[in-house]
């Protein structure tokens, strides 16, 4: 027996709220989409995805389970973790902050290094690790079947919705940064509302409490 159909969709809509809080990964393909066109974005969404591929593994060979048996290692991730998202609020809230639909000048790239690019900004990207680490757990069970299954299921899932989103941004990506453009209020309307659900979101990881191993 794999993964309950309600409890995946449970993950798909975190995995979708995820994708759709801005981190490194979004504001790196939006950037490149808006400054070197759509097929700049593209592969650096490819490499992205690479970067999501080295996560899943990751987290399915066990080391999300690693850190669950082990309170410490998993309340000082937990702690960093809000930490960081508390840091992308204030970013977002810090007066002159500027939002990441709001065009940047970037000097184009070849796509060998657009490629390396998306894979390390996804690679180093705590967010992922966090959201493996918090999540994935929530979702694994042994009683199931084979722990790897579920957490490459879990894994692939998350990849999908992540590519389905970030290529909306890279279709559309210059045209919302041209609209936001045009209307400066509605900028500053989407950095106050992107500010206060990161900030919800680090209070929640905060208060989460530790699931038995």
């Amino acid at each position: 027996m794999m993964i309950p159909t309600s409890e995946w969709l449970l993950f798909a809509g975190a995995a979708l709220l995820m994708v759709l809080t801005p981190g490194p990964n979004m504001i790196y393909v939006l950037s490149r989409s808006v400054c070197q066109g759509r097929r700049a974005g593209f592969v650096s969404l490819l490499g992205v995805v690479a970067g999501f591929l080295m996560h899943v593994f990751a987290a399915a060979i066990g080391l999300t389970a690693v850190f669950m048996a082990v309170p410490l290692a998993y309340e000082l991730l937990k702690w960093a973790g809000a930490a960081y998202l508390l840091w992308l609020a204030w970013q977002s809230l810090r007066p002159g902050a500027s939002s990441p639909f709001e065009p940047k000048l970037l000097p184009p790239d070849s796509p060998r290094k657009l490629f390396a690019m998306g894979f390390v900004t996804n690679l180093l990207n705590p967010k992922i690790a966090v959201f493996y680490l918090s999540v994935f757990p929530q979702f694994v069970a042994p009683e199931r079947g084979s722990v790897f299954l579920q957490s490459v299921t879990l894994g692939v899932t998350q990849i999908v919705v992540s590519f389905s989103i970030n290529s909306l941004i890279v279709l559309f990506g210059a045209a919302l940064a041209a609209w936001f453009a045009q209307h400066r209020l509605w900028l500053a309307v989407q950095r106050y509302v992107m500010g206060f659900v990161l900030g919800a979101l680090a209070v929640r990881l905060a208060l989460e409490p530790r699931r038995a191993a």
